[in-house]
């Protein structure tokens, strides 16, 4: 007659089908349930584990939206920053090109804040990138500002750090200046002229700043107001 096998010897078969085996050293599992077992653990695991939001992403590294973005926010040092930046180019432009952009030495409107950057300001949460500021002025009876000027400065080294796909020669954040005339007279007010000429959207330009924000820098005494969208805060 067969003897049963017990718990000090032999084998016996559980739930999954698997032998079991004890000796002095303690219970010896097969590599099937040892799988098995490794399987359902980590299903359990995983289940515990709290998902990882976009939010709980930013909150990891307060410095960035994504590898390019910085979340920092923009202060009224850095548009006054931004306004030297330009009005420095500015100058240069009008001094080696007096018969073609120098005629609009003394016809600025404004300068603003445009795009992403623009959009971090007043919503402080788009991040940024690079930054874009376009000068407007009031349109000269020889004919419109160039319109295809643009010219890429550096901010330098800041809080905001560098976009890493710019070349090694920007030591900060890009910024990209640009120029546009406007049909209004030179006492014309900035903002009603901006907000015109963006609620018109005529022109491509127009639409694409239209879709984002636009701060102003310049005039001075009215940096920072969010002139588009429109009842931005000031």
């Amino acid at each position: 007659m067969r003897r049963p096998a017990d718990d000090r010897g032999g084998g016996s078969h559980g739930a999954f089908g698997y032998s079991r085996r004890i000796d002095a050293k303690g219970p010896v599992i097969c590599p099937i349930l040892a799988a098995q077992l490794a399987w359902v653990s980590g299903l359990e695991i995983r289940s515990r584990r709290p998902e990882r939001t976009q939010s709980s992403l930013w909150q990891s590294d307060p410095m960035t939206m994504s590898a390019d973005r910085s979340m920092v926010l923009i202060e009224m040092a850095d548009l006054h920053r931004l306004a030297e930046l330009a009005a420095d180019v500015e100058a240069d432009l009008f001094a080696r090109h007096p018969e073609g952009s120098g005629r609009y030495a003394g016809r600025l409107l404004c300068r603003a804040l445009c795009q992403g950057a623009a959009l971090h300001y007043a919503d402080r949460v788009n991040g940024v990138k690079d930054f874009d500021v376009w000068s407007f002025y009031a349109e000269h009876p020889d004919g419109p500002f160039p319109a295809r000027w643009r010219r890429p400065v550096d901010f330098g080294p800041s809080k905001f750090g560098r976009f890493p796909g710019d070349p090694a020669r920007y030591q900060g954040r890009r910024v990209d200046l640009m120029g546009r005339s406007l049909q209004v007279p030179l006492d014309a007010d900035p903002a009603e002229a901006l907000h015109d000429y963006l609620s018109a959207a005529e022109m491509a330009s127009a639409k694409a700043l239209a879709a984002k924000a636009v701060v102003l820098i310049v005039p001075s005494n009215r940096a920072g107001e969010i002139i588009w969208p429109a009842g931005g805060r000031s």
